[in-house]
């Protein structure tokens, strides 16, 4: 047991949050959860008197506060040995038109956080902090010809107005890969700059304070308790809402997009390797499926799980800082911690619907 090892997350009572609390708590850790309780993310769920989800584990101390308000990160820290930190502005669409509040919330929160550490009243001994897939922009792609890796920029304006969907090197092609953590950085949205930056200031102070520092990569995570109201969840319980209201999901170019998904237990698991290793590190791993699957392929396997006989509706047209290409190469967290994903997608997929089926009605 390890009664000892306190945690923090910021962020604890949202979806992943929640799971990685229960699971911590299996852990024999005790568990901290700072969350501000924001509607936009709590919106679905069956919440208490007190406006918290009935969902999040009792066990768990509760504290509910804006970490931008001055003196709530300070009074959450006393007998906490290890940070997770969750809590942030998500959705690329909305960064691009908030992009004062969204910068506020992710890179200013974060600054504010390490400062308050680097005075050095805290028992901290770790920490390890949610990034995103979409810093890296395009994933990485090799040429036919030769198996060169290419890092591609975004496809221009011009491209996509033609619909020419794939990455070209001259007139070959490229063939898309699984993107590794050294990938060139691209991040094309102000959601993905804020994760890049919020992802290095904690791997840089944690390095000056010798506080060992991890940051994972999210992919595509899923599961129950996610959000449905919230225009920016994941794509997988957007088709789910919509198939459920007898409408087909809509797809973006022409839906060969390959994504990974991977269930929020997988994850949940990877922070709790994390935080139970000992080692003095800083650095990043990816947190994916290791499964791409395109986009057509997700809305037609989430149709006959949920007996619907309806196809989606291929829009044939871009989204604006839509990438084209991006699943993970998931061996160097394997190497590093052991984690490897346990979760089936069928399976965990058909848990996500049994959760969307739970919620009211869901919306469209």
């Amino acid at each position: 047991m390890m009664s000892n090892r306190h945690v923090l997350i910021t962020g604890g009572a949202g979806f992943i949050g929640s799971h990685l609390t229960d699971v911590l708590l299996e852990r024999g850790f005790r568990v901290t959860v700072l969350d501000d309780l924001l509607p936009q993310v709590h919106a679905d769920a069956e919440c208490d008197e007190e406006g918290w989800p009935v969902y999040l584990n009792k066990a768990a101390r509760r504290i509910r506060g804006n970490l931008l308000d001055e003196g709530v990160f300070e009074a959450a820290l006393p007998g906490v040995t290890h940070l997770v930190h969750l809590a942030a502005s998500v959705g690329v669409g909305q960064s691009m038109t908030n992009i004062v509040d969204y910068t506020r919330n992710n890179v200013m929160v974060a600054a504010m956080m390490l400062e308050v550490i680097s005075r050095g009243d805290h028992q901290i001994e770790r920490m390890a902090v949610a990034s995103s897939m979409s810093i890296y922009g395009e994933g990485e792609y090799v040429r036919p010809s030769d198996g060169a890796t290419i890092a591609p920029p975004m496809r221009s304006h011009d491209q996509v107005e033609r619909r020419d969907w794939d990455h070209h090197l001259g007139a070959e092609v490229l063939e898309p890969v699984p993107t590794r953590e050294e990938k060139l950085l691209q991040p094309a949205s102000i959601y993905a700059v804020n994760k890049r930056d919020h992802e290095e200031m904690f791997l840089a102070v944690g390095r000056a304070l010798r506080i060992p520092t991890v940051a994972l990569r999210l992919f595509n995570a899923y599961g129950s308790r996610q959000a449905l109201s919230n225009p920016y969840t994941g794509v997988a319980a957007i088709f789910i809402s919509r198939l459920l209201n007898d409408q087909p999901p809509l797809v973006f170019e022409d839906g060969s997009q390959r994504r990974d998904f991977v269930h929020v237990l997988d994850v949940a698991d990877a922070f709790a390797a994390v935080l139970e290793d000992d080692s003095e590190i800083w650095d990043v791993f990816n947190v994916g499926s290791g499964r791409p699957i395109t986009v057509r392929e997700m809305a037609a396997t989430l149709a006959r799980l949920l007996g619907k006989n309806i196809a989606p509706e291929v829009l044939n047209r871009h989204r604006v800082g839509d990438i084209r290409h991006c699943f993970p190469a998931i061996d160097k967290i394997e190497k590093r911690f052991g984690v490897r994903p346990r979760r089936d997608f069928e399976v965990g997929m058909e848990e996500l619907i049994g959760w969307v089926q739970h919620v009211r009605r869901p919306p469209d």
